[in-house]
C-alpha cells in the first residue's frame, strides 16, 4: 500500500516535469469501453498498437488492461506486429475508460527529498462533469501508485473542519518544467465548469503551485468545437521546450473555430517568462473540420505525444498533415517525429496525448 500524503508536494521540492524529459515508461488503458469508439472500436486497437510499436523502442509502455481476457486480446494484437512481451508490463485495473491522460495520475519529481524522489499527485476526476460512469477511472492513481510502491499526494483545500478534493485532468493543463503553466479559462474558471464552480482564480493558482511546483499560471481563452473537456490545453497550445510553444492556428475565417484561437495567440505572445521575456510562439495550422454522423470532432495536430527519442502525432488524411508534420520536425530536431493515423481515434473524442500518460525518470530509477 502506498503512503497517502496530504501536503504541498512543492514544499518537498516536487515539481512536473516538462514531457520532453526523460521517461521510465509510457502509461496506456487498452481500449474496452465501446460506447467511446462504437463501431470503430476494433480499428482504434490498432491504433493503439501502432502507438505502442513506436513507443517501445524508446521507453517501457505501462499498459492496463480491464481483465485478463482483455489483456490477453492486447497482447495477442501485439505480438502479430512484432512487440516483444518483455517490452511492455501489464497491470490489470478497473477503468470506466481510456482516457488516461485525464483520469489518471501526475507524476512529480523531487531532488531534495532522497527517501520520495517520484511520486503521484493525486487529483480528484468527475468523468469532465458529463459522464456518470467515473468511479473506477476516479481510483486508478491510487491502483498506479500501490503497484511501484510510491507515495501519493492528494490534492485538496482545507475550508475549516472540511476537505474539499480538487478535481483537474491532466489534459487541461501543460507545463514546461522551468516554472511555466499553461492552461484555459473556459476550462478551469467560472461557475458554469463543473469540474470546481466555488474554487476562485486565485485559490486555484495557489493549490497549481503548492502541488507541480510551478510558478507562473498563463490562462488562455479556450479549445476548440467539438471536445467534450470544456476546453482542455492539449488541443490549442502546448510546450515544446523552455520557452517555446507551439499553438493551434485556424486560417479560415469562417471556422468556429478561428476566432478564439486567434486570442489564444494574441495572450501567447504577451505571456512573459521567468526573465520577463516573452516565449517563441509557433503557429501549427488545424486540420480541416472532421464530422461523423453529423457531429464536429475535436481534430487538432496539438494533440501530440513526446516521447524518449520520438513524437507521435495525429493524423488524418488531411492535406494539412505533411505541413504539421515538418513544424514539429524542426521544432523537435533530435526526435523522430511520426504521424499516427487517428481519424477512427478522434471519434472517442480525443486523440494521442489523451491516451498517454508519461512517468519520469526519479532518483531511484536512475539508481
Amino acid at each position: 500500500m502506498s503512503a497517502v500524503l496530504r501536503r504541498c508536494s512543492a514544499t518537498l521540492g516536487f515539481r512536473m516535469p516538462a514531457e520532453w524529459e526523460q521517461h521510465v515508461a509510457t502509461w496506456m488503458v487498452w481500449p474496452h469501453n465501446r460506447a467511446d469508439w462504437e463501431v470503430k472500436t476494433n480499428a482504434v486497437e490498432w491504433c493503439y498498437v501502432e502507438i505502442i510499436r513506436h513507443l517501445v523502442p524508446h521507453e517501457r509502455v505501462a499498459l492496463i488492461c480491464q481483465s485478463e481476457v482483455v489483456r490477453d486480446r492486447a497482447e495477442a494484437r501485439l505480438e502479430r506486429v512484432g512487440v516483444e512481451r518483455s517490452a511492455y508490463d501489464t497491470y490489470c485495473i478497473q477503468t470506466n475508460r481510456s482516457w488516461i491522460r485525464d483520469f489518471g495520475p501526475l507524476f512529480i519529481t523531487s531532488t531534495e527529498d532522497a527517501a520520495r524522489p517520484v511520486a503521484i499527485s493525486d487529483w480528484a476526476f468527475n468523468g469532465w462533469g458529463r459522464y456518470r460512469s467515473y468511479a473506477d477511472d476516479n481510483r486508478v492513481s491510487c491502483g498506479i501508485a500501490d503497484n511501484l510502491g510510491i507515495p501519493r499526494f492528494v490534492v485538496c483545500i482545507e475550508r475549516g473542519d472540511r476537505v474539499v478534493n480538487v478535481v483537474l485532468e491532466g489534459g487541461s493543463i501543460d507545463v514546461n518544467g522551468c516554472g511555466d503553466l499553461l492552461t484555459t479559462e473556459q476550462c478551469l474558471l467560472g461557475a458554469s465548469q463543473p469540474r470546481n464552480p466555488a474554487v476562485s482564480r486565485g485559490e486555484l493558482e495557489t493549490v497549481l503551485r503548492n502541488t507541480l511546483g510551478v510558478s507562473r499560471v498563463h490562462w488562455l481563452v479556450g479549445g476548440i468545437d467539438g471536445d467534450d473537456t470544456h476546453g482542455h490545453v492539449d488541443d490549442v497550445a502546448r510546450f515544446v521546450g523552455p520557452n517555446t510553444i507551439v499553438a493551434a492556428k485556424e486560417v479560415h475565417n469562417g471556422d468556429v473555430n478561428h476566432d478564439v484561437l486567434q486570442r489564444n495567440l494574441g495572450r501567447l505572445r504577451q505571456m512573459k517568462n521567468e526573465n520577463g521575456g516573452g516565449f517563441d510562439v509557433i503557429p501549427l495550422p488545424m486540420p480541416k473540420a472532421v464530422f461523423f454522423d453529423g457531429m464536429r470532432l475535436p481534430a487538432s495536430y496539438l494533440n501530440f505525444y513526446i516521447g524518449n527519442n520520438v513524437v507521435l502525432v495525429p493524423t488524418f488524411n488531411d492535406s494539412r498533415d505533411r505541413e504539421a508534420l515538418g513544424l514539429l520536425g524542426e521544432v523537435f530536431p533530435t526526435r523522430e517525429v511520426v504521424g499516427i493515423y487517428a481519424g477512427d481515434l478522434i471519434l472517442g473524442l480525443g486523440a494521442i496525448h489523451c491516451l498517454t500518460q508519461q512517468q519520469p525518470l526519479g532518483l531511484v530509477s536512475e539508481e
